[in-house]
């Protein structure tokens, strides 16, 4: 099952349970998705992959937002963001710990050096795109390029 049908399932699992919130929170977040498949020269089906990185910046957008009503005085405002938020990052997938990336980029040039590649600070690109796909918005991009920037500076 696809994400984006998980979340289809789960509107209609909401509306049931009455749960206000997670429904309208799953709603707006179909609705954006909805939307940018539609806008463009020609409509486009997202894959789980940009339904992911979609409900990424749709989580970051409302902690965004509820550290500004925090800021604001407005509490009660912040709590229904963040509640927003924890609701959308349910559906993210696990985030990988800091030491898992880093096993992640060791493996990489591990790799690449058993196939014969001579590694250097030139080579990020060739690291880079392979650990991209595994970490696949699990872990924050300018991260990921410290880490191996600093493998290959060793």
């Amino acid at each position: 099952m696809t994400l984006k049908e998980r979340l289809k399932e789960d509107v209609v699992a909401h509306m049931k349970a009455g749960n206000k919130t997670e429904l309208m929170t799953v709603r707006n977040v179909l609705g954006e998705i909805g939307t940018r498949e539609k806008s463009g020269k020609t409509p486009v089906e997202y894959n789980d992959a940009q339904v992911t990185a979609l409900l990424q910046k749709e989580a970051a957008k409302r902690r965004d937002t509820a550290r500004i009503y925090t800021d604001a005085g407005e509490s009660d405002r912040a709590a229904a963001e963040i509640a927003e938020a924890e609701i959308i990052e349910a559906y993210l997938p696990k985030a990988l710990t800091r030491g898992e990336v880093e096993t992640i980029v060791d493996e990489t040039i591990a790799a690449l050096k058993a196939d014969g590649q001579d590694l250097s600070m030139r080579s990020i690109g060739a690291v880079m795109k392979p650990v991209t796909a595994r970490v696949a918005g699990r872990f924050d991009g300018k991260t990921v390029s410290e880490i191996v920037r600093t493998r290959l500076a060793a």
